[in-house]
């Protein structure tokens, strides 16, 4: 039997072999390397992998006073408390309505799945069009809409118009963030939108015709059964939300570049007469250590934001633990 069983793993190995190496030369050694580097200072720039200077918890005690570092958590918190729920809100509505008997609802379906094949490169560069002054196609829609003689209406889209002429949707230090997270959103929806679809659908019946037997309302059947049977679902899409927030760089880096710049008050604690950028997250942080070769304390904030998802990672799981 032994026999049986060592030749079967062997076999499995060999198999598995191709991956393994793989894995190994691209994922696995650089995330040793990358913790052994964070330790390190690179000395010599042409040769990073011999040319070391152990510097032990250097890079980590100067993160706990990075303001940069700190206001880049800050932005992100925001980035996902906005993102994850609007997300999520989204991606579920679409589900709702296309769980049901529409007309169409296979080329619904495909339709608001399809920005999701994208690259978020071209979703960027596309958005920023969008949203650019002055001839970007929001605020010539504006401007149409302002010319307009509708009461009320008109003069809203002027005075929406006037104050976005200048810089745009993301030259604003107050919009910058959600102008993005809406574009994201948008793209991101559809996949979403397929999660909770097969949820949905995978709820047995028997407990929509108990509940309509008893008399519940669609709200009351929604909260009591649809939501607590998606909490799988939910639970995956706030951890891959945290992790994308965590890693967010490329539409940061194609629309605004961390920008605009914001002076921070002096009455603010520790950040008080700073200049930071509104859509600084860690993803372009960690890019802009990387772009200024400070290789080793970039490695040491990668694996604290590693730390940081697991941490939340673990919350969550007590959260949407299920109830024995």
């Amino acid at each position: 039997m032994k026999s049986r069983k060592y030749q079967e793993t062997v076999e499995s190995l060999i198999f598995l072999s191709p991956f393994l190496v793989v894995f190994a030369m691209f994922l696995l050694y650089p995330i040793i390397y990358s913790l052994y580097l964070s330790f390190h200072e690179v000395v010599d720039l042409s040769q990073v992998f011999s040319s070391l200077d152990f510097v032990g918890m250097k890079h980590y005690s100067q993160l706990m006073g990075d303001k940069e570092f700190w206001w880049s958590l800050v932005v992100t918190f925001g980035y996902s408390l906005i993102s994850i729920p609007f997300g999520i809100i989204i991606a579920l509505i679409l589900a709702l309505l296309l769980s049901n008997k529409l007309p169409g609802k296979t080329f619904f379906r495909s339709a608001y799945f399809l920005p999701n094949v994208l690259d978020v490169l071209v979703v960027s560069i596309i958005w920023t069009l969008i949203y650019s002054a002055p001839y970007g196609y929001l605020l010539q829609l504006m401007s149409k809409i302002a010319q307009l003689d509708i009461i009320f209406i008109s003069s809203f889209f002027e005075t929406l118009y006037n104050y976005f002429a200048k810089t745009g949707f993301l030259g604003n230090p107050v919009f910058a963030l959600p102008a993005i997270i809406f574009a994201l959103t948008l793209k991101g929806a559809g996949f979403g939108m397929v999660l909770f679809l097969a949820a949905i659908q995978n709820i047995p019946e028997d407990l929509y015709e108990a509940a309509d037997i008893d008399g519940a309302s669609k709200i009351r059947t929604f909260f009591s059964i649809t939501l607590p049977m998606l909490k799988p679902i939910l639970f995956f899409m706030i951890i891959t939300g945290i992790i994308g927030s965590l890693n967010a760089f490329t539409e940061i880096y194609v629309m605004t570049s961390g920008g605009p710049n914001i002076t921070i008050s002096e009455s603010v604690p520790f950040f008080g007469g700073t200049t930071q950028g509104a859509t600084k997250v860690t993803g372009y942080y960690l890019f802009r250590k990387f772009r200024d070769l400070k290789l080793g304390y970039a490695a040491a904030i990668s694996y604290v934001l590693l730390f940081i998802t697991i941490f939340i990672t673990f919350l969550n799981m007590k959260f949407f633990k299920n109830d024995d």
